[in-house]
Parts: structure tokens; sequence; C-alpha cells
């Protein structure tokens, strides 16, 4: 039986199909849709240049690649790749292929730096370090039973604060643009980021087939976003926490908090029941927010970087 590596063919319905499946086969906490996936392949730039692949065997998709460019760090080179083979059908080389494509393709367009993240089980680790991969940081998957677990009571916002939704920025979301670009710049990273062009926000994170503007929490003051509690849902009982971030200026005042647990409420209160959301190990202070709600890490993976040249 020969494994072979391609590219991903969005227009074929059984590629799309072969790699959510897979994807949630290897990684069960992150939730991919045929729509995401085809977000991805023709919204992100194209100085990403991103690809993704596919590993397959006598016609089945066993494998999955997804590879680019970090197009938002100010730092050139860095490239990264992250590889999931279905854990049915490990041992055939497909992770072999997959990681020895993206690599090429990375190196061809300028890459110095690979970054990888690893599910941080021996068999995967020993596979990275054979490539010639070292640990880095890390970061867990959290899970919260949102239909059993009670959450804390709903808070008042302080003077000053009300509450919204990003429904509410619908026809200039701009503002939380710049929350964004802000809070997301200060979270623990091997890849700093800038968020600098906004159309392309816009198409790849504010067009998202998963964003669901309602939920999303937003605490406002004068007029202007100063904290927010991104949701992504499916539709059918799963809610998940894109990014929770604050305003430099209003942190320490529990606003974090505020946002998570009215876009919780609210999301428990429409039918959802399972909340997943994902955190640096570093990241002392959403790790602490988390628990507090009731989250608990499922599975860790580590972050692997390579150099080449």
């Amino acid at each position: 039986m020969t494994v072979i590596v391609r590219d991903l063919h969005s227009d074929a319905i059984a590629d799309i199909e072969g790699f959510v499946r897979v994807r949630h086969a290897a990684l069960p906490y992150m939730y991919f849709s045929p729509e995401s996936v085809r977000h991805h392949l023709s919204l992100t730039p194209a100085r990403a240049r991103y690809r993704a692949l596919v590993a397959e065997e006598d016609g089945e998709i066993i494998g999955t690649a997804q590879v680019g460019l970090a197009h938002e760090s100010p730092e050139p080179g860095q490239g990264w790749l992250n590889v999931y083979v279905d854990p049915a059908r490990t041992g055939r080389g497909a992770g072999t292929l997959l990681m020895r494509t993206a690599e090429e393709h990375l190196a061809a367009h300028g890459a110095t730096h690979l970054y990888a993240w690893v599910l941080d089980e021996p068999g995967y680790r020993a596979f990275a370090e054979r490539h010639g991969y070292r640990a880095s940081r890390s970061a867990h998957f959290l899970v919260l039973d949102l239909a059993h677990t009670e959450l804390p009571p709903l808070q008042n916002p302080p003077a000053g604060v009300e509450l919204r939704t990003a429904a509410d920025f619908a026809d200039d979301p701009r503002p939380l643009f710049a929350l964004d670009a802000e809070a997301g710049s200060d979270e623990p990273s091997d890849i700093d980021t800038e968020l600098t062009d906004y159309d392309a926000w816009v198409a790849e994170y504010w067009k998202h087939p998963h964003l669901d503007l309602e939920l999303t929490s937003v605490a406002v003051a004068d007029g202007r976003p100063i904290a927010f509690s991104l949701a992504h849902t499916n539709g059918v009982g799963r809610y998940g926490t894109g990014m929770t971030g604050t305003a430099r200026a209003f942190r320490g005042r529990g606003l974090a908090k505020l946002v998570k647990n009215d876009s919780l409420h609210r999301a428990r209160a429409v039918g959802y029941t399972e909340a997943y959301t994902g955190n640096d190990s570093d990241n002392g202070p959403m790790l602490a927010i988390n628990k507090w709600f009731g989250y608990e890490i499922r599975a860790t993976e580590v972050r692997h970087v390579r150099e080449l040249g």
C-alpha cells in the first residue's frame, strides 16, 4: 500500500470530508467544518503561502497538514506546520511525508524557523525530535460541561461600562479590530504578531464561518470596546472561545471574567452544552479564570521549533 501526499482539493467533497474527519479523530478539542476549511483556503492572504495537504492511502485520506508563513509577524522567515494523522492509521509514513512536503514548501518561500504543535504524548514528541525539532512552549485544551456545571452568577458591569455584543458592531467592526490587535499582541507565543491589515482581518477573522456575533460579548466604555470574549459555535451544541482579551489600560478590573461569563450564560441559554477553549501554559491569569468557570484541562500540545540552514 502506497501513501502519497498532495494538496487538498477544495472543490472535492470527499477531500473536505476526509480532512475534517482526520482532524477530529486526531484532535477532538478543536472544531473544523467543511466551511471553515474552505474559508482558510480561499481567504488566507497570499503572502501567508498557505497550503492544506492530505496524505492518501488507496484513495482514503489518513493524514493532514496545514502549512504557512506567519504573515502577521514583524519578523520574516517564521513558518508553521501542523501535521495530524488518523490515530488508527499511524505507522505508514504519512506523517513523515506530510512534514517533508511542508518543510520543502516553507523553505522555498524563505522560512528559516519552523514551528509545529505536537501533542504531549511520548510517541508524538519522539517523532518530532527524530525530525530535528526541539520542544518549546506548551498550551492546553480545556473543556467545560456547560450543560451540568454551575456557572458563576452574572455580575453587573462596573460604573461606566456596559455589556454589548459583536453584532452591535456589524456595520463597523474597526473598533473591535483595534482591541483584538492590542490584546492579541500581548498573548504568550513563540511568534510575535502585529495585526495591521484591517481588510485582511475582516476577511480572515470577522467573516469566519464559526464566528457567532450574537454570543460574542463586548464590554464598552465611552463608546469604545475595552474587553471581549469571542465565541465560535457550530449551531448544534458546541461553543468555543476563540479569544478573550482586555485593553491594557483596563486590565485588573475583572472585565475578562465579566465578558466571558456573560457569553457562557447566554450560550447555555440557547442550548449549547459543551464549551471549549485553549490557553498557553504561561498565561496564568487566563488559566485561573477558566479554572474559576470550571474548565478542565483535557490535553496538552507542545510547540516544537526547527531552524533551517
